[in-house]
């Protein structure tokens, strides 16, 4: 007998959603946790914190209003650390409280500590006192998720030179800001800053930044971020950053030097497979921390699975959630189908990115023959209202059946409205439904309406030459 049908190491998005599934299936179920890390990451220094933290600036620095009121609106002129983390620490308070209550509901005992493979079935938890308790299981879930990956010729001192968990521990809004590592987490951190005032570099050793995306969209961004004072060094990497009594000089291999407050490296994420002792259980992780796993997301080892960013690409909150309780199933041996191959990517840059499907880019690559249709923001009712005249909606349809081959999002409520487009692929619908349907008005939802007709428009006029 084990102790445990199913043990999930990791209470983050994918091991929270895999321990209330298997206990939704019958199953007797732990979760082990460190103290003070309920929720994982996710919850306490990665998603909910820093998405928190750009509610916070949006609110108080008023970016949002300006259009009606002018660029020297402000809600706060004087802008302090306190201010920005105090509605981070309520949010993930009450989330914490949240995920207590799920897992107390659902009758799934947690095991405080940080734990360890002792064999195949059984991992050692030691709950940082000293004491030590060993508990076995049919069935493990490892959801152990990642750390911010720290270059080992970088010496960070969390003050002056930090990484994007550091970033929440400032002790006041720096005056300048040096961003290394132009990804999904550096851009985000880059736009918040700048919004706050802060002169912001982004320092990215390739020629593009979030190069997974539409072009047009990120070009639209990376002027958005321009007018807000942020400077772009692309196809530039740092060689060192020398500390100051006033702050950091980074000096990159070109010979430039940028003097700044603090520098923060984004630098990707390490798996944290490298402390879960993975040989006794007969398993191995690749140098960046990540475990391999099959189409069922278990490891080499039949019962043992793992999900989340331990596993690498996508590496997102939501695609983690579909792991866990994808693999909870199959670990329960139910039937389920397989996650569905269309997934949305939110950015939450200001203002934020989504897309889902295909990008221009892949689609001629492929020489799959597209249209676009466009909408713009400044040319909605909403768009006027909530004074937003950047945001604009493209969708990308093939000419032969109308259907939808992508949906790219940039502006306000992205993440939001691209689920619409979503909704519509996952369905197999056309741009005929998007025309022909009705929207609430004003809304930016509508945008979907004006770019179908947008395309539609351009493959009737090539419909007409050819006649």
């Amino acid at each position: 007998m084990y102790d445990y049908d199913v043990l999930v190491l990791g209470s983050g998005p994918g091991g929270q959603k895999a321990a209330i599934a298997a206990a939704k299936l019958g199953r007797r179920v732990a979760v082990i946790e460190r103290r003070h890390m309920m929720g994982g990451v996710c919850i306490n220094t990665g998603t909910i914190p820093s998405k928190t933290l750009r509610e916070a600036v949006l609110y108080l620095t008023g970016l949002n209003q300006r259009e009606m009121y002018g660029q020297s609106y402000r809600l706060k002129d004087d802008i302090t650390v306190d201010d920005l983390t105090a509605r981070t620490q309520h949010v993930i308070g009450r989330e914490t409280d949240v995920i207590r209550s799920q897992l107390a509901r659902n009758r799934i005992r947690l095991l405080t500590g940080t734990g360890t493979f002792a064999d195949p079935h059984s991992l050692t938890v030691n709950d940082g006192s000293g004491r030590e308790q060993k508990v076995t299981a049919e069935k493990i879930v490892i959801a152990a998720g990642t750390r911010p990956a720290r270059p080992s010729t970088v010496e960070f001192d969390d003050r002056t030179i930090i990484d994007s968990d550091g970033i929440l521990n400032l002790e006041h809004v720096p005056q300048s800001l040096v961003v290394v590592g132009a990804g999904v987490i550096g851009i985000e951190y880059a736009s918040m800053f700048a919004a706050l005032g802060c002169k912001v570099t982004v320092v990215e050793r390739r020629d593009r930044m979030l190069e997974f995306c539409d072009l047009e969209i990120i070009e639209a961004l990376k002027y958005h971020l321009r007018d807000l004072a942020v400077t772009f060094r692309f196809s530039e990497t740092v060689a060192s950053v020398e500390r100051r009594a006033t702050g950091a000089l980074a000096v990159l291999e070109s010979g430039k030097r940028i003097a700044a407050d603090v520098v923060m490296y984004s630098a990707g994420r390490q798996g944290m497979a490298d402390q879960l002792n993975l040989e006794a259980a007969g398993l191995s992780a690749d140098n960046r921390g990540r475990i391999k796993v099959d189409e069922h997301f278990r490891t080499a080892v039949p019962h043992i699975y793992a999900v989340g960013d331990v596993i690498g690409f996508p590496a997102l909150a939501s695609t983690s959630m579909e792991q866990g309780r994808l693999a909870a199933h199959h670990a329960c041996d139910e039937p389920v189908r397989a996650m569905h191959e269309l997934q949305p990517i939110g950015i939450y840059t200001i203002p934020e990115i989504s897309f889902v499907g295909r990008t221009e880019d892949e689609l001629t690559e492929k020489r799959v023959p597209f249209e676009t249709g466009i909408s713009r923001y400044r040319e909605l009712a909403r768009g006027q209202i909530i004074g937003d005249s950047y945001g604009m909606l493209k969708l990308l349809v093939s000419p032969d059946d109308r259907t939808l081959l992508g949906v790219h999002v940039f502006g306000t409520g992205a993440t939001e409205i691209v689920h619409i487009g979503q909704a519509v692929m996952g369905c197999k619908g056309t741009i005929d439904y998007l025309v022909d349907t009705v929207f609430n008005y004003p809304t930016l939802a509508e945008s979907y309406k004006v770019a179908a007709l947008d395309a539609m428009n351009k493959m009737r006029s090539i419909d007409r030459m050819r006649a």
